[in-house]
């Protein structure tokens, strides 16, 4: 039996050339989106984190039908996170744990979930991914279109220098404080050059060199109070302008915005919605939390179900889709405006 503390190289785990061009077109659809030059809405949606890779795939199944359906006023992005943060102690993921039981085989985690995320991209779903542990993410990078720096990392001077490097958009989600200044900075720092350890494809540290990522943008994610309503949103916008950087909002309709209850989602995507509606073309995109059941349920709770979350709650499929429907109405009447 192989040792499952040893990790495979990331040349090992291997690229896969089957979506290559995909990714590389649907990052620059969503670079069209964050820079004006298309008139469309971002809607990242998906788990909060996969824990069922077979259930999930089954989830985007349902998502690229309906992404299809609303191409012409949404770029639908779908969450394939398989890293998860913690503000002490849980479940820190499939990558890190693929077994769900804490005994840390990452060594079968990136293989798995490397595996899971190609599926996932074969659908021809453009995903989105939050890069927690920087040095996992060249297992994950080249299937990835959209990614995130959390709201417990924006701070971090390794995440920041791994988003200047990283060849997608980033979203700089504010700290769990509410303060934008931490993501203000941290966009700054990642549109700048650095020089820093990573780790290369034959699995050796090496020094990675970036030119810096003119994509990174904030992400509006709340914090004790919610922060996603017109001038929560006008805030941020100055904020950036006062830092010298382009005018675009991605906005979380979860976590701190909904006071972390997925059945409040639904009213905050209707307060986007209304604004979108209103012309505002700088609230470029709308993260949702969503999968095929409403609500969550325990680890330790036994058998697990597959269509619902280990991790927070999210809306279930029959109340995300008609959030799907309000957001593409909204986007097509700003278009038209």
């Amino acid at each position: 039996m192989p040792d499952q503390d040893t990790l495979p190289t990331p040349a090992e785990v291997g690229a896969d050339r089957s979506v290559a061009e995909a990714v590389a077109r649907h990052r620059g659809t969503v670079a069209d989106v964050l820079g004006g030059r298309d008139s469309r809405l971002l809607v990242v949606v998906g788990p909060c984190s996969v824990h069922d890779p077979a259930a999930t795939l089954d989830y985007a199944g349902l998502l690229k039908d309906a992404a299809d359906r609303f191409a012409d006023d949404l770029v639908v992005v779908m969450r394939a996170y398989l890293e998860k943060p913690r503000t002490v102690a849980g479940w820190t993921g499939l990558l890190p744990d693929p077994t769900l039981d804490g005994k840390g085989d990452i060594a079968t985690g990136v293989r798995r979930g490397r595996s899971f995320l190609v599926e996932a991209a074969a659908t021809g779903l453009p995903l989105a991914y939050e890069f927690v542990d920087p040095m996992l993410a060249h297992y994950v990078a080249d299937v990835v279109t959209w990614g995130a720096v959390g709201a417990r990392t924006v701070a971090s001077q390794p995440h920041r220098h791994l988003a200047s490097w990283l060849p997608m958009p980033i979203g700089m989600k504010n700290c769990v404080s509410g303060r934008l200044d931490t993501a203000v900075d941290a966009i700054r720092a990642a549109g700048l050059p650095h020089a820093f350890p990573g780790v290369a494809a034959d699995g050796r540290l090496t020094t990675l060199r970036s030119t810096g990522n003119a994509d990174a943008h904030l992400v509006l994610r709340g914090g004790p109070t919610p922060n996603y309503g017109a001038a929560h949103v006008a805030d941020a916008l100055a904020a950036l302008a006062g830092a010298g950087l382009p005018p675009r909002v991605v906005v979380d309709a979860s976590h701190g915005n909904s006071g972390k209850d997925h059945r409040r989602q639904p009213g905050v995507v209707a307060d986007l919605a209304a604004q979108v509606e209103d012309g505002n073309r700088a609230l470029v995109g709308v993260m949702v939390e969503s999968y095929l059941a409403d609500g969550r349920q325990d680890l330790a709770a036994g058998r697990l179900r597959p269509d619902l979350s280990v991790t927070d709650a999210c809306l279930g499929w029959d109340n995300t889709l008609p959030l799907l429907r309000t957001l593409a109405a909204a986007a097509r009447t700003r278009a038209r405006r």
